[in-house]
């Protein structure tokens, strides 16, 4: 039954008649919002109350003829509700209404009983907005908008500063009272399960009258200045950006939101209905292409999705300039909007950038790291980094160099060193004294476990360790570190390395537990009873697969994988004789080279691929080769030759061909064509396989067919809700960086997931970085200067010690280098789409992005506000008028062109 009282207040806080063209219908948000918390008798009070004028019960009562103490009681509830203001005026409770945005939406929503008690407050919130975007689509002009973008005041720090309004600390000095509450959007946001990941709470900051309100009521809780700059910083430390009412008069506001472009209702205005003139400052983003470094930390941070990642390097043929256009003169309808923004932001543009950056699967800002280096500022080079990989010294030891293989320097000479010079940056973070330990952002304390110590667990646990997360990491094996330690050789990837970087995890408080084997000596339900709250499941790939041919069973045969573990844990083990490795991957080539340094006086490879074909790395064959070990290219094993229990050799045949003409794996051999080979032991390395135990027993988690764990491809959610994956438990065996990269991602959702509302999906920014057309690149003209090399430290005694004896880059060296880099990439500012926010300028480490003052725009008298919209909408429509028949007359005359 509706309200007939309650419909009418909705009506009077809109300033329009039942009856008339524009009434508010039971049907309207206005309506909805009011229902579920004010009552009729409420209603007939705040029916009393007028637009910003201010009155007392004892005024009321005379209105609607009610004794003053009942007015004052229903006045009261009407305001907790948040349908009409309170504040003390001259000893006395003074009521008013205010606007429905900003005002009475917010206020409504940020009683925080209500809202979880009604969602549906928060969903007529979202279609209040909804409702009126398209009306205001083109139609506003710059600083004339109900909200207002007010820049990061350290962006506008200098000679582009001019007017005081533009200052958060203006509004901050102004204040005598204080208060601070949860977002009203981002809980809305939250009540519809459509949250960002940047959560609500103590996000917004009231002023002087709003604040009295705020605290009278309970919606907000009372804070000092310094407080309110306190969350202010930590707001633009966490990227976020400001914005304020419009609606108090020039130089005047009444709160200061700190705003996310995925949650606020207000950047929906700018995002979704391609409307930034609604919101903006009076400044917009200026990149200077030759201090740019295509980091992409503005491009991710921003929060209209202005800037993109772009090309900085000459083409061969001029890359033709997307003309934008532009609401001024032109309908401004359905087909320019973007009703996905929160789920489709683009990193890049759509002729690419950077390809290192590209190429890393864990999208490092690689081109700012090497010039942070050349500058001397390693700090800041492994802070950046570590934003995106928490282990630089291992991989700056292990990673498989894809940014390398697509540097753009490989086609002038030879690539960057790339891995060399992020080796150099890390060995200082090996060091106590000057390690880097990031700080934390907040404090959640929602208890996850990550289950296996390698990578992608590792990985996770940073990341939600430095979102304030109570992690705990469970291992099986005795020592931490998954196949980065058993698996991948000393020599390769020294243990005192893992240690130091798994020790910054343990000063930002990660638990550990070794020698617990999940699903055996604890289940996952048993961690839940524990209040362990969501599961990251990463347990490796740390079987070997065995051939399936006769006398695999035989003493003195073990699978590569096997055979690393038992080294690592001994390296005092000892193997005499021959030694056949099978198998031509990276794994095979270190069961290799460890077998000659634990006394086998000669090793062998046999795989099925040709050279050209085999999977391991071209580096690590040419290592292999230069310890005398003997790869035999096009063998496949037939059997293994057994006596009295033991190997004594293998039968191989010929391997005509590894793929089929769809290039399947699908090998084919000349049955004719064999031949034995004696040896003591035979290692077997072609593939890893999954051991689960009894850690999915009994849960809903569905394995694919080679044992991998189904999950969703962006969120990594298995079948059971609370349960995330990643590494090779999700993809098979792959390289560290890639399980680094799944492990930040699975961080990532954890988060979303354990806090109320948060879609897994919505908000997410997808890292969809490309690289540009190679071809087209005007190479012309560079200098070709040597690649810098390392050297090993002792290459005689390489093969009898498990040091790793490669050498670091000096300091010298890393000038030299860094100098070869060609900077490709560069950010590329959509000035219409800026709001001139500040959030890039905060981001940037290289002084390459500023804010520009572009409009000079006021806050405007609130008397005044209509009147310049109605004018400019007015002047709008007739330049659309105006431009209709040019635009037929210019498609006329381009068609008689291309005819």
């Amino acid at each position: 039954m509706v309200k007939e009282k309650v419909l009418d207040l909705a009506n009077k806080i809109s300033r329009v008649k039942r009856g008339s063209k524009n009434e508010i219908t039971p049907d309207r948000p206005e309506y909805k919002i009011l229902e579920p918390v004010v009552s009729n008798e409420m209603a007939e009070v705040g029916l009393c109350l007028e637009l910003r004028i201010h009155k007392s019960a004892a005024e009321v009562a005379a209105l609607c003829g009610k004794s003053e103490e009942e007015s004052e009681k229903l006045l009261w509830e009407l305001a907790v509700a948040g349908a009409c203001f309170v504040n003390e005026i001259d000893g006395l409770n003074k009521y008013w209404i205010e606007l429905w945005v900003p005002g009475h939406m917010e206020m409504i929503v940020n009683n925080k009983e209500n809202i979880q008690k009604y969602p549906e407050l928060g969903r007529a919130f979202d279609e209040y907005g909804k409702l009126r975007g398209p009306m205001a689509a083109g139609n506003i002009p710059v600083g004339a908008g109900p909200m207002r973008v007010i820049p990061i005041e350290r962006s506008i720090d200098g000679e582009t500063r001019i007017a005081s309004y533009e200052e958060v600390s203006k509004y901050l000095n102004d204040s005598d009272i204080f208060s601070v509450s949860d977002c009203a959007c981002r809980a809305s946001r939250e009540a519809m399960d459509e949250g960002c990941g940047h959560l609500k709470e103590d996000m917004c900051i009231q002023l002087g009258h709003a604040a009295e309100y705020y605290i009278r009521t309970g919606r907000g809780r009372e804070i000092s200045r310094e407080e309110a700059i306190e969350i202010i910083k930590k707001a633009e430390d966490n990227g976020l950006m400001h914005s304020i009412p419009n609606t108090d008069g020039p130089g005047k506001t009444h709160a200061i939101c700190n705003c996310c472009g995925c949650g606020c209702f207000s950047m929906r205005l700018s995002n979704l209905w391609t409307n930034p003139d609604m919101v903006r400052s009076n400044y917009v983003s200026e990149v200077d292409a030759e201090k740019c470094v295509a980091c992409g930390e503005c491009v991710e941070n921003c929060p209209s999705n202005a800037l993109k990642l772009g090309q900085k390097i000459c083409t061969k043929t001029p890359i033709p300039e997307k003309k934008r256009e532009l609401p001024y003169n032109m309908e401004w309808g359905s087909d320019k909007w973007n009703p996905d923004y929160r789920t489709n932001r683009d990193v890049v543009l759509d002729t690419g950038s950077s390809p290192c950056k590209a190429e890393c699967p864990a999208h490092i800002g690689i081109q700012g790291y090497i010039k942070l280096a050349a500058q001397g500022k390693y700090t800041e080079a492994l802070e950046l980094i570590k934003q995106e990989n928490p282990f630089p010294a291992v991989c700056g030891r292990v990673c498989p160099r894809y940014c390398e293989d697509a540097c753009t320097r490989g086609d002038i000479d030879d690539p960057i060193a790339i891995d060399d010079i992020k080796k150099f940056i890390a060995e200082q973070d090996l060091n106590a004294e000057h390690r880097y330990i990031p700080k934390v952002k907040h404090q959640y304390g929602n208890k996850i476990a990550v289950v296996g110590a390698g990578p992608a667990g590792l990985s996770c646990a940073y990341y939600l360790a430095i979102d304030g997360y109570k992690v705990t990491v469970f291992e099986k094996q005795k020592a931490l570190g998954g196949m980065l330690r058993f698996g991948i050789p000393a020599f390769r990837l020294e243990k005192e390395v893992i240690n130091a970087e798994i020790d910054i995890l343990k000063e930002l408080g990660v638990e550990f537990k070794t020698g617990v084997d999940v699903g055996k000596d604890i289940s996952l339900n048993n961690l839940r009873d524990q209040g362990f709250e969501a599961f990251y499941i990463a347990i490796g790939a740390q079987s070997g697969k065995k051939l399936g041919v006769k006398g695999e069973d035989a003493k003195g045969l073990s699978t590569g994988v096997d055979f690393l573990r038992n080294v690592a844990l001994n390296q005092n083990m000892k193997i005499e004789g021959h030694t056949i490795v099978i198998g031509g991957g990276n794994v095979a080539v270190d069961v290799a080279r460890s077998a000659t340094r634990v006394g086998s006086s000669k090793v062998e490879m046999y795989c099925l691929e040709n050279r050209e074909q085999m999977p391991a790395l071209q580096e690590e064959i040419e290592e292999a080769i230069e310890e005398n070990i003997t790869i035999n290219n096009s063998w496949g094993p037939k059997r293994i030759l057994v006596e009295n229990g033991y190997v004594v050799g293998v039968e191989f045949k010929k391997c005509i061909s590894v793929f089929d003409e769809n290039k399947r794996f699908s090998p084919t051999f000349d049955e004719n064509n064999t031949k034995i080979v004696e040896a003591n032991n035979v290692l077997i390395s072609v593939g890893q396989a999954m051991d689960w135990g009894h850690l999915i027993e009994g849960s809903k988690i569905v394995l694919n067919q080679n044992m991998t764990i189904k999950a969703d491809a962006v969120t990594y959610q298995t079948g059971e809700p609370d349960v995330f994956t990643g590494g090779d438990a999700l993809t098979g065996p792959r390289f560290a960086i890639d399980a680094i990269a799944m492990g930040k991602e699975g961080a990532i959702s954890i988060h979303r997931y354990v806090n109320h509302g948060q879609s897994l999906t919505i908000g997410r920014l997808n890292r969809d970085y490309r690289s540009f057309d190679k071809q087209n690149l005007d190479l012309d003209g560079y200098d070709r200067l040597p690649r810098q090399k390392t050297s090993h430290a002792d290459e005689n005694n390489s093969t009898k010690s498990f040091k790793d004896l490669r050498g670091t880059f000096t300091e010298e060296q890393i000038k030299m280098e860094t100098e070869r880099c060609l900077g490709c990439g560069a950010t590329v500012v959509d000035e219409f789409m800026c709001i001139g926010c500040g959030v890039c300028t905060t981001k940037c480490k290289f002084d390459a992005i500023k804010l520009v003052r572009k409009y000079d725009k006021a806050n405007p008298e609130f008397k005044d506000m209509k009147s310049t919209i109605i004018k400019y909408a007015l002047k709008r429509k007739v330049r659309i008028a105006i431009n209709k028949p040019l635009k037929l007359v210019q498609s006329f005359f381009n068609g008689e062109k291309s005819n």
